[in-house]
C-alpha cells in the first residue's frame, strides 16, 4: 500500500463514521444537544466537514466546496461564510441547526469526493510540501492531513456517541 492509498483509506473511514453516526436521523435528533453546552451532530459533523473542506482546498489550492457548490447558502448559518466552528461557544454551537441529515451529508459527501480525488493524485514528494509556514516548524502536506483525520476521526466518533446516547433515551 502506498501513502496515497493509505490516506484514501482513511478518509474512507471517516466517511464510513460519519455516515453511520448520521444517516436515518430526525431533524430533532440531529440538532439534539445531551446537555446546554454539548456539541450537536449537526455542529460536529458540520464542524469537522468545515476544517476538513477549508484544509483540503488551501492545500489543494482549489475552491472550498462550500464555496464553489453554495452549501454556505444551503446551511443559512448566522455566521460569516468563512467560519468553520473552531473556537466556536456553547451558543454558536446551538446555532448551528440542519434541516436534514440529508443536507449535513450532501455536505459531507461533496467534500469527501474533492479530497479523495486530490489524495488520490498525490505522491509520497507531495507530502513533504510546506503548506504552512506560519508554525514551527512548518507544516507539511503530510502532516496536515494526518491532523484533519484525527481531528475528524474523533469528532465522528463523538457524533456516533451522541447518537448512541439519543438512542438510549
Amino acid at each position: 500500500m502506498n501513502s496515497k492509498d493509505l490516506l484514501a483509506d482513511g478518509f474512507e473511514r471517516i466517511r464510513e463514521a460519519v455516515h453511520a453516526a448520521v444517516e436515518g436521523l430526525s431533524p430533532e435528533d440531529v440538532n439534539a444537544r445531551l446537555d446546554a453546552d454539548a456539541n450537536s451532530i449537526a455542529w460536529l459533523v458540520w464542524h469537522l466537514t468545515r476544517i476538513q473542506d477549508d484544509h483540503v482546498a488551501d492545500a489543494a489550492e482549489v475552491e472550498q466546496v462550500w464555496f464553489s457548490q453554495d452549501w454556505a447558502a444551503r446551511f443559512e448559518l448566522p455566521f460569516p461564510k468563512e467560519a468553520t466552528g473552531y473556537g466556536h461557544s456553547s451558543k454558536q454551537v446551538a446555532a448551528v441547526r440542519v434541516e436534514s441529515a440529508e443536507l449535513l451529508l450532501g455536505y459531507y459527501d461533496a467534500v469527501h469526493e474533492q479530497t479523495v480525488r486530490f489524495v488520490r493524485g498525490l505522491d509520497d514528494a507531495a507530502l513533504d510540501r510546506v503548506v504552512d509556514a506560519s508554525w514551527s516548524p512548518p507544516v507539511t502536506l503530510g502532516v496536515r492531513l494526518i491532523s484533519v483525520l484525527s481531528d475528524d476521526l474523533q469528532h465522528a466518533g463523538q457524533a456516533a456517541f451522541v447518537r448512541g446516547s439519543l438512542e438510549r433515551r
